[in-house]
């Protein structure tokens, strides 16, 4: 993987120094027209991209590394791992100052949530993504790029944990959620809304940090245990259920109806996979609102997503699982913490 330096391209940038990890995405993605929905991610290089970025005149200096260019549909735990080591490696480097991942936008919520339990809060870690190639008609990229650029040499970024920019707003990477599939403004923020507000020439915390100076939640594992996710719906069965564990899963998460809602013989059936050992979370497969402990819950051994939806609440257990947090009400705790 080669590294590359805005000050290659003649730009006598200065400021805050920034390490860049490029993963693809839509953010280099090309259509080679500017009107077609079709594109292929991961075509531009971060080289070019900051060949481009050296033009606008950021007040930082952006060094560069190639992990990937893939769709983010297709990143997992392999490019976690490498992508990881490289994040802490650039934490622990003093000259570094803030760190930004490109990323697709499919599962960039993903990645954010998972390295915001694993890393420490110390400084900036965010992540950036577009709606629309670099070459389609009101390409997001750049700005949103820049708008990155302005939140990690911001002072008051850090002790926010690892954040998302997209189309000027910034999320918490607990909150954030991919709510439509097209359209700049595709990202929410739950429970908060964005965090603050941000351009190329301003930024706008809408309170003070809530992670200060917090070492990482979690340790990253060597390996991720495998939890499926059991959708609900009308009718289901019980036997999906008992599926999953006969195929391996170590931890359940339903995405249930309402408030975690499931039929009730898929209730019966995730109670019994939890006398088995394998732990079940509650989440809820509507795109807003909370799941709290209702007293089932404590005969049944569940856990309450809270407020995270059910692809976090996957990490989350992942996590969990793998650091060795199997009580239940320790790892209630970890879904009540903000």
């Amino acid at each position: 993987m080669a590294n590359y330096c805005t000050d290659r391209y003649g730009a006598g940038m200065t400021g805050r120094h920034i390490k860049i990890f490029a993963t693809g995405g839509t953010i280099a993605g090309k259509a080679g027209s500017a009107t077609s929905r079709e594109y292929i991610p991961g075509q531009i290089g971060v080289d070019e991209l900051l060949a481009e970025v050296a033009r606008l005149g950021l007040p930082a200096t952006l060094v560069g590394t190639q992990f990937a260019s893939i769709g983010s549909e297709d990143i997992g735990p392999a490019l976690w791992h490498k992508l990881h080591d490289a994040v802490s490696a650039a934490m622990a480097d003093d000259a570094c100052q803030g760190i930004i991942i490109t990323h697709g936008t499919d599962t960039a919520e993903e990645t954010a949530f998972l390295f915001d339990q694993t890393l420490p809060t110390a400084k900036p870690v965010i992540l950036v993504g577009a709606m629309r190639p670099a070459d389609a008609v009101g390409s997001d990229g750049m700005r949103n790029f820049a708008n990155a650029v302005r939140a990690a040499g911001d002072a008051d970024t850090a002790g926010r944990g690892v954040l998302l920019v997209m189309s000027d707003d910034i999320f918490a990477a607990r909150d954030a959620r991919k709510a439509r599939t097209e359209g700049l403004n595709a990202f929410r923020g739950f429970p908060r809304g964005p965090v603050g507000h941000v351009t190329p020439a301003s930024i706008e915390w809408f309170g003070p940090p809530w992670r200060v100076d917090e070492t990482a939640r979690l340790e990253f594992p060597q390996e991720l245990p495998k939890v499926s996710i059991l959708y609900a719906y009308a009718g289901m069965p019980g036997g999906d259920v008992k599926d999953a564990v006969r195929g391996g899963a170590k931890g359940l998460v339903l995405a249930g109806f309402g408030q975690g809602n499931a039929p009730a013989a898929v209730r019966e059936a995730l109670a019994q996979a939890v006398q088995a050992g394998v732990p079940v979370v509650r989440a809820s497969r509507v795109d807003q609102g909370l799941v709290d402990r209702e007293p089932d819950d404590d005969d049944n051994g569940f856990i309450a997503a809270r407020a995270l939806g059910p692809a976090k609440s996957r990490i989350l257990l992942q996590l969990l699982l793998a650091n060795g947090i199997t009580d239940p009400l320790r790892q209630q705790e970890a879904f009540d913490r903000r």
